[in-house]
């Protein structure tokens, strides 16, 4: 018979940034990292359908069903509470909130009971300052960053034919540009001062697409990335100890195959 492979288990998990519905997204990486693990509690935090992506062009399909299905089997099989936090892209969502069911929680803000102290869990897109005060500039950048996937698609594509490993135009750009790199210290800021109001130790969130854990001034900071590029969650151990892995990180300690970007759906 066939060697079973392990399930990693933890008390939590925090994951943002699927944007189910645009082409590019990882869903099927992203399920088979849900499939695969065990947890207490799953925190979507904001932006895991991209309502503006589907609303403007469609684009769902089985794969971004089946990360769905996954949600549902993980809080009716294995009793997994799951608290969904809303983000811009899927702001749809602000007309039933608050929501709560038997193992569901719809909400913008979270407060994470720790033994080390309280967490605070916020999508992010509130301190960016385009996304509240230029709503239709922040969908403009949103076709944009769309496109420049697209592109880097295509350009990956071509890389591979040559032998050569994938390549994040956009990751690229965030550590190149000043102003790009300028507006991740001022939304870091911001949100360490958001959890030092709060009386929080930490804060968990999402929004702009770069994993992190670190000490921002008093705070513990953790972003939990994206499954469009970076391919993050943010775990917590069941000793209360946080970590940022990364898809590849969880194949290798599970000894299982990393699922390609059309990679099946099966487990």
């Amino acid at each position: 018979m066939p060697e079973t492979l392990p399930q990693l288990q933890f008390r939590s998990i925090f994951i943002s940034d699927v944007h189910l519905g645009v082409p590019e997204c990882k869903a099927a990486q992203a399920s088979h990292f849900l499939r695969n693990t065990l947890c207490d509690r799953l925190v979507l935090n904001g932006d895991i359908i991209d309502a503006w992506h589907l609303t403007r062009s469609g684009g769902w399909n089985k794969g971004h069903t089946h990360f769905v299905r996954t949600v549902l089997r993980k809080m009716e099989k294995e009793n997994t509470e799951v608290i969904y936090l809303r983000g811009n892209h899927d702001d749809i969502l602000d007309r039933f909130l608050p929501l709560r069911l038997e193992n569901l929680q719809l909400t913008d803000e979270y407060i994470h009971r720790t033994v080390n102290g309280d967490y605070l869990v916020v999508h992010g897109d509130g301190f960016d300052a385009v996304t509240t005060r230029h709503p239709w500039l922040a969908k403009v950048g949103a076709v944009g960053y769309n496109m420049l996937l697209r592109v880097n698609r295509l350009y990956n594509g071509w890389r591979r034919l040559r032998g050569k490993e994938s390549f994040s135009l956009s990751r690229w750009v965030k550590l190149k540009v000043k102003s790009a790199v300028n507006f991740v210290g001022r939304y870091e800021e911001q949100l360490q001062q958001l959890a030092e109001w709060k009386k929080c130790q930490g804060i968990i969130c999402g929004h702009i697409h770069q994993p992190a854990d670190k000490r921002v001034g008093s705070v513990h900071y953790l972003n939990s990335g994206d499954w469009v590029e970076s391919l993050t969650a943010v775990l917590e151990n069941e000793n209360g100890v946080f970590e940022v892995i990364t898809y590849d990180d969880f194949c290798e300690r599970t000894g299982r195959q990393r699922k390609g970007d059309t990679g099946s759906l099966t487990s």
